[in-house]
């Protein structure tokens, strides 16, 4: 049987930095800190625990004290970390579990640190299956990976190439003790029936199916790994800027390759991922679509959308409520309704109170060098300015008509104000604008 202490050095990434060890209290992650615990390496770059406490069993209290007493034992230093979990987040009570607590993990580590977590063969076997039986492609088969950035640091699975009987001898061996989560016996979530009725079941036909899935799985991971060096020179080549892409340079692509530039496009851009559905929505509602037809698609409240031969990406923004219209001095930052500010830089307030408003339509601006009035429609179309910005951008006006547009478009007059007093408008514009 192998040992799992045999790959724990050799997986040890060459960065070094502090590791934090996921630690449930389970069999898994008792084994896991017991063996970091005696690294003399690790010890030397510093080693903690971090207990996610989710409330959802009757004995979490229970558990929480159980791991207290265990890293106490050890001379390891734990951190309790109280969550909710969002019953109502749509991805089922495992999942939204797992969610609250990789947004603890991802706060607690430090720059440079080690989130250590104890993924055995077993369960990467287990996480192929699933996604195989979800239809995802080569990244998802690619399961879990031994090493990854992470939040601020690295993700490390120490144990993923060792199997769980093998970590169950060393805790037998060790005189290890541990809790039973009672979520693990039942046939429900699908995990679980997995691991309890498929997996054996494979195992009497072939004894090493746990180990041919696990082997699978890197095999993806290799593969993914050339495609995505693939599609980060192709993302590259179409992008524009950081959130818009060229319709033509995707078009030349092959539809393949476009579905992964998106994919990893919307990633990058820090927007929920595309639905099943997401990539054949753009390619017929936008790629398809004529230049001047404004199309978009939606989903968990972000948008892409086409404009000028351009793909568009972020947040789902609300517009400036049409009646909606402010006095302002300039003394201090103006809060919109959309999220953005306004800011004077520079000088200490305008001459007297001007009027923020929501764009109605019908304006006209007299530009710099410039001795009659234009439609501020036309500008803004001559600027560039996509319609979706259009409807948030506000508006500054006096006495005398339109001053601003925005902090891009300046009136002949407020340029020449600021110029004199060597200041400057600021529209901040909120995530995602």
């Amino acid at each position: 049987m192998t040992h799992p202490h045999a790959p724990l050095r050799r997986s040890v990434p060459t960065q070094g930095g502090a590791v934090v060890v996921g630690f449930s209290g389970g069999m898994d992650s008792t084994v896991l800190l017991h063996l970091l615990a005696n690294d003399t390496a690790i010890r030397r770059e510093g080693l903690r625990a971090l207990h996610v406490h989710h409330g959802l069993q009757a004995g979490a209290d229970a558990w929480a004290g159980h791991c207290d007493q265990a890293c106490m034992a050890l001379g390891v230093p734990l951190t309790l970390v109280r969550v909710r979990v969002d019953r109502d987040s749509g991805l089922g009570p495992e999942g939204a579990a797992r969610a609250a607590r990789h947004r603890a993990f991802a706060q607690a580590l430090g720059d440079g640190e080690i989130l250590a977590l104890a993924h055995h063969r077993d369960d990467q076997a287990e996480t192929f299956l699933l996604r195989a039986l979800r239809g995802s492609g080569v990244d998802g088969l690619a399961a879990m990976r031994h090493w990854r950035r992470y939040a601020g640091g690295w993700l490390w699975r120490p144990l993923l190439a060792q199997p769980r009987v093998a970590l169950h001898a060393y805790a037998r061996a060790h005189g290890l003790h541990w809790v039973e989560d009672p979520g693990n016996a039942g046939s429900d979530p699908d995990r679980n029936f997995l691991r309890h009725q498929v997996l054996p079941l494979l195992r009497e036909r072939w004894p090493h199916a746990a180990h041919s899935l696990a082997r699978s799985a890197v095999l993806c991971a290799e593969a993914a790994d050339l495609l995505d060096a693939g599609d980060a020179l192709a993302l590259a080549d179409a992008r524009r800027d950081r959130d818009t892409l060229d319709v033509e340079v995707l078009q030349a692509l092959p539809r393949a390759r476009r579905a992964r530039v998106l994919r990893h496009w919307v990633l990058a851009l820090q927007l929920p991922p595309l639905p099943g559905n997401g990539v054949d929505r753009i390619e017929t509602a936008l790629l398809g679509a004529r230049a001047d037809a404004q199309a978009s698609f939606d989903w968990s409240g972000a948008r892409v959308q086409r404009w000028r031969n351009l793909l568009h990406a972020g947040r789902i923004r609300a517009p400036l409520p049409l009646r909606w219209e402010q006095d302002w001095d300039g003394q201090a930052p103006l809060a919109l309704p959309t999220g953005d500010r306004l800011q004077l830089l520079g000088t200490d307030r305008f001459d007297e109170s001007i009027r923020v408003h929501a764009r109605r339509g019908g304006e006209r601006i007299r530009l710099p060098r410039r001795s009659h009035q234009h439609s501020l429609k036309q500008v803004l179309q001559a600027r560039g300015v996509p319609p979706w910005q259009r409807v948030r951008m506000p508006l500054l006006s006096d006495r005398e008509g339109l001053l601003a547009a925005g902090d891009g478009i300046l009136s002949a007059r407020l340029q020449a104000w600021l110029q004199e007093r060597g200041a400057g408008l600021l529209w901040r514009q909120g995530p995602g604008g």
